[in-house]
Parts: structure tokens; C-alpha cells; sequence
């Protein structure tokens, strides 16, 4: 198994190995999305489900299809999509074994089948998927790929493993255009630290555009929900607190301020592969 360093996720999983119940927010293990800007920090979990349920609807999953969550977490979006949709067959992958065993429990635990035949868990590189060839119709990727080696890599896996008119939905933090330089000076100044582990270097949303058509896969939606996340921050820094997780207090104070800044964005994305000609 690879090294992981993720320290926000060790957090949870040493706190279940003693034995704790499940984060409350292990079935959304990413930013909520709410309803404005001034929303009651408190409802995050829902938000945490509104934001999976806005990354599900810009792919267009639909009953009977084929579905892969690269970078499944604790199997919180394999739930979503099994609930929300008939005759799915859907699986998940992590490159992070521990997470996927937590998921098997978790999902056991909340009444859903999941072996091998019904859910099937794939410790794999969201960089090197292993699936055949135009095989899926949608792939979706929470809140995951800027720790990916390269974005550029996972979208040529994700074309090449949907069929023609399937989608690849995700969410991601991007950058306002024209902002790459002050939102370098402010990490430099702020630190972001060790945290939330390895992050590439942010891309632009016309960036992103550029990358999907390349190879094959057409912007269909671009939301920037940044404004809708930022109860967030105050949501997630309680819950750390709580828990003594300073280190993550200090990361999400330096996320807050490039957010409010409006360099930092959070975007759900979509795009369809390009039909053959």
C-alpha cells in the first residue's frame, strides 16, 4: 500500500480505531453546500449531502447506469447514488486501503450490501483506473483530484473509460482568473500546511475547459458555488475544535481568507465525452 499523508483523514480513522462513532459527516466527507452565504453553519451535514446531490445531477446519473466515484472516502457518494437511482451499478475506488475498509463497514452498518458483487471497494491510482474501455457512463470525482499527480492524467483515464455521451462530474477548488499571483503570496504568507496533504497547483475554470476538451470530454456545466460554501469554515473549525484539531483549525482559518478574498473558488463541474464523428 502507498504512503498516504493525509492528516485530516488519519484524525478520523485513529478516532475509529478506539473505537468513536463515525464523523457525523462521513457520508459527505467534503464542503456542504447551503443555501447562502449567512446559512446556519449547523446544517452542515445536509449541506454536505446538497453539495453530493448538486455533483450527481450535473453528470446526469441516471437509473440503470454505470457509475465509478473515484476517490470514494468512506463510500458516502456510493450510498447517495444507490439511494437516489434504480439499477446502478456503481463502484468505488480509493488509493487509500483504510478508507475502503471503513467504507465496507459503514455502508454495512446503514443496511447496504456491500460485498464485492453489489459494491465493489478497488484500492487504485484515480490516475490509473483500472476499467475497460469506454465501459461507463458517468465518473464522478467529490472534492478529490487536486491530490491527484495530475488532473491532465485523470480526465485522459476518464475519457477513455466512458463511452461516448457519458460525463465525468466533480467539484473542485479553482482559482479567479488573473488571481494565481495573489493567491501564491497569500499561501506563502498564511501557510497552508500539511493538513489536507498533497494539493496540485490550482487551475482556472477556462483551464479546466481547455484540459476536458483536449481529450475529448465539453464543458456541460460550471457552477461557482463558492459564495454557498462559506458556512463551511465556521461549521468544520467547531467540529475540529471539538475534537482538538488545532492543525485543521489553523488550515481552514488560511482557506477562509483566500475564499472571502475571491481568489479561491469551489466550483461542481461536468462534462460530456464527445461522441464519435
Amino acid at each position: 500500500m502507498p504512503v498516504i499523508n493525509f492528516p485530516y483523514i488519519d484524525r478520523e480513522l485513529e478516532k475509529m480505531a478506539r473505537g468513536e462513532e463515525p464523523p457525523g459527516y462521513w457520508r459527505a466527507f467534503h464542503w456542504g453546500l447551503f443555501p447562502d452565504p449567512d446559512a446556519d453553519p449547523e446544517r452542515y451535514f445536509e449541506a454536505g449531502e446538497a453539495m453530493t446531490e448538486a455533483i450527481v445531477s450535473a453528470g446526469g446519473v441516471t437509473d440503470n447506469s454505470r457509475v465509478l466515484d473515484v476517490g470514494c472516502g468512506f463510500g458516502g457518494t456510493v450510498d447517495h447514488v444507490a439511494n437516489r437511482n434504480k439499477g446502478c451499478r456503481i463502484a468505488g475506488i480509493n488509493i487509500d486501503e483504510r478508507q475502503l475498509r471503513q467504507a465496507q463497514q459503514l455502508l454495512a452498518s446503514h443496511g447496504r450490501a456491500a460485498s464485492s458483487a453489489d459494491t465493489p471497494f478497488v484500492t487504485a491510482d484515480g490516475c490509473q483506473l483500472p476499467v475497460a474501455t469506454a465501459s461507463l457512463d458517468h465518473v464522478l470525482a467529490v472534492e478529490c483530484v487536486f491530490h491527484f499527480p495530475s488532473r491532465k492524467t485523470f480526465f485522459k483515464e476518464a475519457a477513455r473509460v466512458l463511452k461516448p455521451g457519458g460525463t465525468v462530474a466533480l467539484s473542485d477548488f479553482l482559482v479567479a482568473q488573473g488571481s494565481l499571483a495573489s493567491i501564491t503570496n497569500q499561501v506563502e504568507t498564511l501557510g497552508l500546511g500539511p493538513w489536507f496533504g498533497y494539493s496540485a497547483r490550482g487551475l482556472t475554470a477556462r483551464g479546466y475547459e481547455r484540459m476536458g476538451r483536449a481529450v475529448g470530454l465539453d464543458l456541460i456545466v460550471d457552477d461557482n458555488v463558492t459564495d454557498r460554501t462559506l458556512p463551511t469554515y465556521p461549521a468544520l473549525r467547531q467540529l475540529y475544535r471539538d475534537a482538538g484539531m488545532d492543525d485543521g483549525v489553523e488550515t481552514l482559518d488560511t482557506c477562509e481568507a483566500l475564499a472571502r478574498s475571491g481568489a479561491w473558488e469551489y466550483h461542481v463541474l461536468a462534462f460530456r465525452k464527445r461522441s464519435s464523428s
